[in-house]
């Protein structure tokens, strides 16, 4: 049987006394993923500096001009909902089938070769002026997914967002306002909100309380909690259920519970290939 416990914080002392229970976990498995990264920005106290979780979770009102720093998965998905998002989450009856077919060039009827016609690029006026921006001086969303990454650039190229890369960020004013510098020249944006999507770092509570003490040999951390650099779902699922099949046998132990099939010569290939572009 397993026992589902919802709405539930475990702090190191509740697990230290359940180890202790009659009823006694013998191993516990920690995946509480990640928490975002501090830029370490000068002024960055200020009340119109947000993180991607106060948007996306708490519902934080976001203004008019926004710039965003961290221009990576999140930073993405964070300038895409900002683009029409108003205060209140669409739902699938706000979302129009022939919308999205004008948006893309889609040509239902099959008129046109290919089905495809001319894409209206700019179909809705966007919510907000939004400035992406990243410290490396390489394209922009270069680094998101080979299938999917084309589409989120599309859609903020559609958006107007304002891509800035090679961009270091010197501080933030007494206004709320962005101080950077680029290519040698210092700028400044005057936006209403900064939205902070610099990366995670592993969120490591329980892990860190648990070193050293007697529960040190009996806590397996997993996932992003484990190594939060280039996270993406597929390793995590992958890291968990490897552990789940071998977590019985004796060698393993934490610290020595990240195990991983070996390298296929396709995949050998790929990488050798990928090194190349």
């Amino acid at each position: 049987n397993v026992n589902v416990r919802l709405n539930t914080a475990v702090s190191y002392d509740q697990m230290k006394e359940e180890g202790d229970d009659a009823n006694k976990v013998d191993k516990w498995i920690v995946a509480t993923g990640v928490t975002p990264r501090d830029p370490k920005i000068p002024g960055m106290d200020h009340p119109n500096v947000l993180s991607y979780i106060d948007v996306l979770k708490h519902d934080k009102p976001v203004g008019e001009r926004v710039a965003i720093i961290g221009a990576g998965g999140i930073g993405f998905d964070v300038a895409e909902f900002l683009l029409h998002h108003e205060g209140t989450d669409r739902t699938h009856k706000d979302v129009s089938v022939s919308h999205f077919w004008e948006e893309w060039g889609v040509d239902p009827a099959q008129a046109h070769r290919g089905g495809l016609t001319a894409p209206d690029t700019h179909p809705t006026r966007p919510r907000r002026q939004i400035h992406l921006m990243q410290r490396k001086k390489g394209k922009v969303g270069a680094g998101l997914g080979r299938t999917t990454g084309w589409i989120h650039r599309a859609t903020l190229k559609m958006g107007d967002v304002d891509m800035i890369n090679g961009a270091s960020y010197d501080r933030i004013d007494e206004n709320g306002n962005l101080h950077y510098t680029r290519d040698g020249k210092q700028h400044v944006l005057e936006v209403d909100n900064i939205v902070l999507c610099a990366g995670q770092v592993p969120y490591r509570e329980l892990n860190d309380r648990a070193a050293g003490s007697e529960l040190s040999q009996k806590v397996y951390t997993i996932g992003g909690a484990y190594e939060a650099g280039e996270l993406d779902a597929k390793r995590a699922i992958d890291m968990g259920t490897r552990l789940a099949l071998r977590i019985h046998e004796e060698g393993v132990v934490p610290g020595k519970h990240k195990f991983q099939s070996p390298k296929s010569s396709e995949e050998s290939l790929f990488q050798f290939i990928r090194k190349l572009m």
